[in-house]
C-alpha cells in the first residue's frame, strides 16, 4: 500500500523553504551561474543569441512582406513576377537557414555553459568543510543530493535555455509584427445600424485577446502541473537511490537471501513513481484540450480576422495573405505561454528542487537548536584535551568518566565504552560532527587529525596511488612512499598496480581495505589518530604490523582509540578512559526540535544496538 503522506514529503518540505519565491530563486540561480568561471563565456553566448534572434526577426519581416507581391502575382497569373518572387524567397530562406543553424549551435552551447556554471557552484557549496554531513542529517532536503546536482541541474539548464530563447524570440517577433498589424488595420471600421465604428489596430487587439484567452485557460487548467512534476522527480530520485543502494550492497543482500525483501522495497518505490506519473499524465491530458484546441483554431483564425479587410476591398489577396501571416506571427508569439505551459510547469518544478537545494546548501550550518552544546576550541601544539565531555542524544546521555583528560603527542589512549553507550557518537563528538552535549574538546591548532571511523574505510574512485594519497594529491607525495607503505603493511602484491584505476572497494577484502587506510596513515604521517573500533576485525599478523608501525614510524603521533574492554590490558595503550552513562537529565533525551536529525539519530540507535 502506498503511503500518500510520504509521497508529498519532499514537495511539502520544499514548499516550506523560506526562499521559494520564483523571482528570488531565479535571481539566486542566475547569480550562482554567472559568478562561476563559465560566466564570461555565457555573456558572450547570450549576446550572440540576441544578435541572431534580432536578425532572424528582420528576415521574417522581409519574408512576410514577400507574401503580398508573390500572391498578387499569382492572382494576376504573372509568370515573370512569379519566378522573380520565387528567387527572392530562396534568398531570404537561405539567409534564415544560416541564422537557424547558428542559433541552434549557440543555444546548445548555452545549455552546456549553464550546466557548467550551475554544477560548479552547487558542488563548491556542497563540498564546503562538513557541510555535506550536516545537510545529509538535516531532513528530507538532504536526501538524494546527487539527483539534484546531476539530473535536476541538467534539466533546469536545458529547459531554461530553450524557454529563455523562445521567450526572447517571441517578444522580438511580437514587437516586430505588432506594428505591421496596426498599420494594416489602422482604418478598420464596422457598421451597426447607420453608424460606422472604427477600431484602430483591430488585428493587433484581436491577436492579443486570442492569445490572452488561451494563456488564462492554460494556467487555470495546468497550474497543478508544477506540484505534480516536483512529486514525480522526488519519487524518481527515491527509486534511483534504492537501485543504487542494492547494487552497492549486493553481496550482503545475496548472502542474507534478501532478494525478495529488496524486490518488495524497489517495487514500492516504483509504485510511487507510477502513481506520481499517472497524476502528471492526467494533468497533461487536461491541458492538451486547451493547447490542441487553440492549435486547430489557429489554422483559420488569421484568415477570419483579416477577412473583413479583404471583403471591404481595403487589401488585395496578397495583402490578405500578408495580413494573415503577420497575425500568425504575432499571435504565435503571444501564444508562447500556451504552447509551452507544460514545459514551463516542468521547469518551475525543477527550479524549485534546485533552488531549494542550493538555498539549503548556502544556509545549512551546524544545528544550534539545543541549549547545551559541546565547546570546540583550538589549543597549543602537542595536546588534545577532553574536559567534562558529555554526549547527548534521544537514546540517552553518555559521558567520559575521567575529567580534565590531556592526551600528549606520542600517547596511546584507549576509550572503553560501557554496555549501551554510544561509541560511534563519541567518535563523532571528538571529531566535531556531533555538538549536542556539554564539556570542552581542545584540539591542537594546525595539526592534522587522521580519522578512521568504524566499518569499511572510504576508498575514492581513482588509481591506487590516489587512494593512498587521499585527500592529498598523489603528486605531492614522494614516489617511493607508496610502495614502502604497501610493503610495510603486507600489501606488496598491490605495488605493481599503483597506477591502475579499479573499483578497489569491490576488489579488495574488508581487511585489505583497512590495511590501505593504515598505509595511508603511514604515507601522511599525521600527528594525531582518532580510531573507532577498527582493530578487532584485523588478523593477528596484520594487527602486529599495525602496532609495529605505531611503535616506530608513528611513535610521535598521539592515538585515541575507541574500543572494547578486552583491549584494556593491551601493552600498546598508556592510558584507559571510560565512556559511561550519564545520570543528568537533558532536554534532548526527552525530545526536542533537534529530533529532526533523523539520519544521525538512526546511526546512534544502530550503534547502541
Amino acid at each position: 500500500m502506498i503511503d500518500r503522506s510520504a509521497q508529498h514529503a519532499d514537495a511539502a518540505t520544499e514548499a516550506d523553504t523560506a526562499h521559494t519565491g520564483l523571482l528570488r530563486q531565479m535571481g539566486a540561480i542566475r547569480r550562482a551561474i554567472f559568478s562561476s568561471p563559465a560566466g564570461k563565456s555565457l555573456r558572450l553566448i547570450v549576446a550572440g543569441i540576441l544578435s541572431v534572434v534580432i536578425v532572424t526577426a528582420y528576415g521574417q519581416i522581409r519574408l512576410n512582406s514577400w507574401n503580398k507581391p508573390f500572391f498578387d502575382a499569382l492572382s494576376r497569373r504573372d509568370m515573370g513576377e512569379f519566378f522573380f518572387q520565387l528567387s527572392v524567397f530562396f534568398l531570404i530562406a537561405g539567409c534564415l537557414l544560416v541564422l537557424n543553424v547558428a542559433q541552434r549551435w549557440l543555444v546548445e552551447m548555452l545549455k552546456v555553459k549553464l550546466r557548467e556554471g550551475l554544477v560548479h557552484n552547487l558542488l563548491q557549496e556542497w563540498m564546503q568543510p562538513r557541510r555535506a554531513f550536516w545537510l545529509a542529517n538535516a531532513g528530507p532536503m538532504g536526501v538524494n543530493p546527487d539527483q539534484r546536482m546531476h539530473e535536476d541541474a541538467r534539466k533546469l539548464c536545458e529547459l531554461s535555455a530553450d524557454l529563455g530563447v523562445g521567450l526572447l524570440q517571441a517578444a522580438i517577433l511580437f514587437g516586430s509584427f505588432a506594428g505591421i498589424l496596426w498599420v494594416l488595420s489602422s482604418d478598420f471600421t464596422f457598421r451597426v445600424g447607420d453608424v460606422d465604428y472604427g477600431i484602430p489596430g483591430f488585428m493587433l487587439w484581436a491577436a492579443i485577446l486570442y492569445a490572452s484567452a488561451g494563456s488564462i485557460l492554460s494556467y487555470w487548467v495546468g497550474s497543478n502541473l508544477i506540484s505534480r512534476n516536483a512529486e514525480r522527480y522526488a519519487r524518481e530520485a527515491d527509486l534511483r537511490f534504492s537501485l543504487v543502494r542494492v547494487n552497492e550492497h549486493v553481496d550482503g543482500i545475496v548472502l542474507a537471501e534478501g532478494e525478495a525483501d529488496e524486490k518488495r522495497r524497489i517495487e514500492q518505490h516504483f509504485g510511487n513513481v507510477l502513481t506520481a506519473t499517472r497524476r502528471l499524465v492526467m494533468g497533461l491530458t487536461n491541458l492538451t484540450w486547451i493547447t490542441a484546441g487553440f492549435g486547430w483554431i489557429t489554422l483559420v483564425a488569421p484568415i477570419l480576422v483579416a477577412a473583413p479587410l479583404y471583403f471591404t476591398g481595403k487589401i488585395s489577396f496578397g495583402g490578405l495573405m500578408m495580413a494573415a501571416g503577420a497575425f500568425t506571427q504575432a499571435q504565435s508569439s503571444l501564444r508562447w505561454f500556451v504552447d509551452n505551459f507544460s514545459i514551463i510547469a516542468d521547469w518551475r518544478a525543477t527550479l524549485l528542487r534546485v533552488g531549494s537545494f542550493r538555498h539549503a546548501l548556502t544556509s545549512t550550518r551546524e544545528p544550534s537548536d539545543f541549549e547545551s552544546r559541546i565547546e570546540y576550541v583550538d589549543g597549543g601544539p602537542g595536546a588534545f584535551c577532553i574536559d567534562a565531555l558529555e554526549i547527548v542524544s534521544p537514546a540517552g546521555a553518555d559521558m567520559i568518566k575521567e575529567a580534565g583528560v590531556v592526551v600528549r603527542s606520542g600517547d596511546r589512549v584507549l576509550i572503553v565504552g560501557a554496555p549501551g553507550t554510544g561509541k560511534a557518537q563519541l567518535f563523532r563528538a571528538l571529531a566535531g560532527l556531533w555538538s549536542w552535549g556539554a564539556g570542552r574538546v581542545t584540539r591542537a591548532k594546525g595539526e592534522q587529525i587522521f580519522y578512521l571511523p568504524r566499518g569499511t574505510p572510504y576508498l575514492p574512485r581513482g588509481t591506487l596511488r590516489e587512494v593512498l594519497a587521499y585527500p592529498l594529491k598523489a603528486d605531492s607525495v614522494e614516489e617511493s612512499a607508496f610502495s614502502r607503505a604497501l610493503y610495510r603493511i603486507g600489501l606488496e602484491r598491490l605495488a605493481p598496480l599503483l597506477d591502475q584505476t579499479r573499483r578497489w572497494d569491490r576488489e579488495l577484502s574488508q581487511d585489505e581495505q583497512l590495511c590501505l587506510a593504515f598505509a595511508r596513515m603511514l604515507i601522511q604521517m599525521p600527528p594525531w589518530l582518532l580510531i573507532d573500533g577498527s582493530f578487532g576485525s584485523l588478523d593477528d599478523d596484520v594487527l602486529e604490523r599495525v602496532f609495529d608501525i605505531f611503535a616506530n614510524e608513528l611513535k610521535h603521533s598521539g592515538i585515541i582509540h575507541i574500543g572494547g574492554a578486552a583491549e584494556a590490558h593491551d601493552p600498546l595503550y598508556s592510558r584507559v578512559l571510560h565512556l559511561i552513562k550519564s545520570e543528568k537529565a537533558h532536554p534532548l533525551v526527552r525530545g526536542s526540535s533537534a529530533d529532526d536529525q533523523s539520519g544521525a539519530w538512526q546511526a546512534e540507535r544502530e550503534d547502541r544496538s
